[in-house]
C-alpha cells in the first residue's frame, strides 16, 4: 500500500521502472496522484545525458496532470481527488528573483523532473503554494499540455510581440508549433516557419503559420521577400542549435529580436559581432519556462480552446513502455507530443 511504480533514467538512454516507497509529505505539501505526463524536449535531452546528468538516476518528467491524493496540516485551500496542475518551478520564494517571478534564477531554486523527482512516477510530492486546480470535467490529455503551453505564453511575454510584427520561427517540432499558435493569438504578422520536415511546415501550416520553408537555404530570401527587405522583427529558436541560432542572427531586421528559447548545450557559444547589434540596436532575451500566472493563462487558454491539440495528443503508453516511448519519438514525427498515461 506505501509502495509505488516509478520510471527510473539510470544513466542515458536506460529506464527502469521499479517499485519506489511513495513520497511522504510535509505539512505545507500536497501527494499528487500523477494521471498523465508528456515527454518534452528537455526529457529528450535528459535522456541522452545532454542535460542535468549529474542528478542521474532520477525519475523525471515535469509536463503533467494529476489529483490531489493527500496534503498536509497547514493545506486548507485543496480537496482530495480535485484534479490539479503543478507549477514546477519551485523558488525560495522571498529572495530579489523570486518577487520578480525571474524562479529559474533563485539560488535555491528546483525544478520538478530535472533537478528533483518528476512526474514519470504514480505520485509525487510538491508545494501546495504551486498547486494549480484544475476543471473536473478537463480531458487529460489536454491539461498535460499546460506546462509547454505556459512556456511559449512567457516567451510572448518576453519578446513583447507587438501587432503586426514579423515573427520568423525556426522549428516546427511540438515548441514550434505551439509558438506558432501564441505568435497568431497575438496578433503577429506574417508567421514565417522554418523546418526541414516538410510533414512539420505542414502543421505548421494547419495552425496559423502563414508561410512554412522546408528547405533552409531559401528561408533567408523568404524572409526579405515577405518584409519588404527588411528582415524578421523578430526570430524564435525554439531548437537549441548553434546553427539556427548564428542563422536567427542574420534574419533579424536592424532593430530586431531574438528570442532565445532552444537549448543547447553547456559549452556552445554564439558568436556575435557586437559592434553590429550596438548600431543597429538589435536585442537577445532568453525564456525556457513557464511560471507564475504564465500556468494560470496557459490553462485559462486551453481551457477556451484557443490552443489546436489534437496532433499532442495522439501518441500515448502506458508507463511499462517508457523505454519504448522514448526510443521510438525520433522516428514519429507525426506525433508532436507523446505521453504517458497512468
Amino acid at each position: 500500500m506505501n509502495m509505488m511504480k516509478a520510471a527510473v533514467l539510470v544513466e542515458p538512454g536506460r529506464f527502469v521502472v521499479e517499485d519506489k516507497p511513495i513520497p511522504v509529505f510535509a505539512a505545507n505539501e500536497v501527494l499528487v496522484k500523477v494521471l498523465r505526463t508528456g515527454i518534452c524536449g528537455t526529457d529528450i535531452h535528459i535522456f541522452h545525458g545532454n542535460y542535468a546528468l549529474e542528478n542521474l538516476p532520477m525519475v523525471p518528467g515535469h509536463e503533467f496532470v494529476g489529483e490531489v491524493a493527500d496534503f498536509g496540516s497547514d493545506v486548507s485551500h485543496l480537496a482530495v481527488g480535485q484534479k490539479c496542475l503543478v507549477d514546477i518551478n519551485i523558488g525560495c520564494g522571498h529572495c530579489y528573483w523570486c518577487r520578480r517571478n525571474e524562479i529559474l534564477n533563485c539560488p535555491e531554486m528546483e525544478q520538478v523532473g530535472i533537478s528533483r523527482d518528476g512526474a514519470f512516477a504514480q505520485y509525487l510530492v510538491v508545494p501546495a503554494r504551486l498547486v494549480i486546480p484544475a476543471p473536473q470535467d478537463a480531458q487529460d490529455e489536454v491539461l498535460a499540455l499546460a506546462e509547454p503551453v505556459a512556456c511559449v505564453v512567457r516567451g510572448a511575454r518576453k519578446a513583447g510581440v507587438k501587432f503586426g510584427e514579423s515573427v520568423v520561427i525556426l522549428g516546427a517540432g511540438p515548441m514550434g508549433n505551439l509558438h506558432v499558435q501564441m505568435m497568431r493569438l497575438v496578433g503577429a504578422a506574417p508567421i514565417i516557419v522554418s523546418d526541414i520536415s516538410p510533414e512539420r511546415c505542414a502543421m505548421a501550416k494547419d495552425v496559423g503559420a502563414d508561410i512554412a520553408v522546408s528547405d533552409p537555404s531559401t528561408l533567408k530570401q523568404v524572409v526579405l521577400d515577405a518584409t519588404d527587405g527588411r528582415g524578421a522583427d523578430h526570430v524564435i529558436e525554439s531548437v537549441g542549435s548553434l546553427a539556427l541560432y548564428t542563422q536567427a542572427v542574420e534574419l533579424l531586421r536592424k532593430g530586431g529580436h531574438l528570442a532565445a528559447f532552444g537549448i543547447v548545450g553547456p559549452d556552445d557559444e554564439l558568436p556575435l559581432n557586437i559592434l553590429k547589434v550596438v548600431l543597429e540596436e538589435n536585442s537577445i532575451k532568453g525564456s525556457v519556462a513557464g511560471m507564475g500566472e504564465d500556468m494560470h493563462d496557459a490553462l485559462t487558454l486551453l481551457m477556451h480552446n484557443r490552443f489546436s491539440t489534437e496532433r499532442f495528443t495522439k501518441a500515448c503508453f502506458p508507463l511499462s513502455k517508457i523505454q519504448e516511448a522514448f526510443d521510438s519519438i525520433s522516428d514519429r514525427t507525426g506525433d508532436l507530443k507523446t505521453q504517458i498515461e497512468f
